[in-house]
């Protein structure tokens, strides 16, 4: 069986989704407890990877085993093994075509800022603290360049490996419930660190270091020193991540994606 989880984390005590050699991450801790459980080697396949620091309430991760165990039994039985800051919250069985990653057809991330004097003892990990207040009604405005079809080749970090630098983004919006300013973005893939890039340049064009036209600037020069600076990664989280109708038990109907960075 190919099984699909929606996975949720805290990522502060990770390196981040994908396992490497210099840090503990999710996607290791997770195929731990799955081969305990299963008593096989487990390999995982998520849709996003997340950097270090980077939480997550909707990533989307698949995994094959030879087990009978019914997919919807899988979040009880991980949740009372995993540490407390990753979760499951579903467990579906899918075509055994089906990829988590390249099946990708939209994410919606969001961003958040504590706008205030003082941080928060509690938020501390999941918001980004800016003591300096911030001109929401400029930031607000400068988002509309963002949404449609365009090359955000300014918009990725070094090291980026994404052939293809066109992405569309369906909808940025930005929002303000007392002091906590919040930005959702949605759109059918992101380059490597375009989301925390378009907030770092959110906070610069906040603070009166950049005007409302910086993102329209970038994406007609492809300038990366036209944007703002990469913003930390606590104040991001991966929202969601979705599929095509039918995606799940058909795969064979939509396109692949075979380059691993396109995703």
């Amino acid at each position: 069986m190919r099984i699909l989880l929606k996975v949720e984390y805290d990522g502060t005590a990770y390196a981040g989704w994908q396992r490497q050699s210099n840090g503990l991450a999710v996607q290791e801790v997770l195929e731990q407890k799955l081969s305990e459980v299963l008593h096989e080697s487990v390999s995982v396949t998520g849709a996003s990877r997340t950097d270090a620091g980077v939480h997550a309430l909707g990533q989307r991760a698949h995994f094959d085993t030879q087990s009978r165990i019914p997919a919807d039994r899988f979040p009880f039985i991980l949740n009372t093994m995993l540490p407390p800051d990753i979760r499951i919250t579903e467990g579906v069985q899918v075509a055994d075509r089906f990829h988590a990653r390249f099946l990708s057809c939209g994410k919606i991330y969001t961003y958040r800022i504590l706008n205030r004097r003082h941080a928060s003892a509690l938020g501390r990990n999941q918001v980004l603290h800016v003591p300096v207040p911030l001109d929401l009604d400029r930031m607000t405005e400068s988002v509309h360049d963002l949404v449609g079809t365009h090359d955000f080749s300014a918009f990725q970090a070094s090291g980026g490996t994404a052939k293809s630098t066109v992405r569309t983004i369906h909808s940025c919006f930005l929002t303000r419930q007392g002091d906590l300013i919040q930005m959702t973005i949605e759109g059918n893939a992101f380059l490597y660190n375009m989301v925390r890039i378009i907030a770092g340049t959110l906070l610069d064009i906040g603070h009166g270091k950049r005007t409302e036209d910086a993102f329209r600037k970038a994406l007609e020069t492809g300038d990366r020193l036209s944007l703002g600076p990469t913003a930390p990664a606590h104040g991001l989280e991966l929202t969601d991540v979705f599929y095509p109708k039918d995606a799940l038990w058909n795969p064979e109907q939509y396109r692949w994606h075979k380059d691993p960075a396109e995703r």
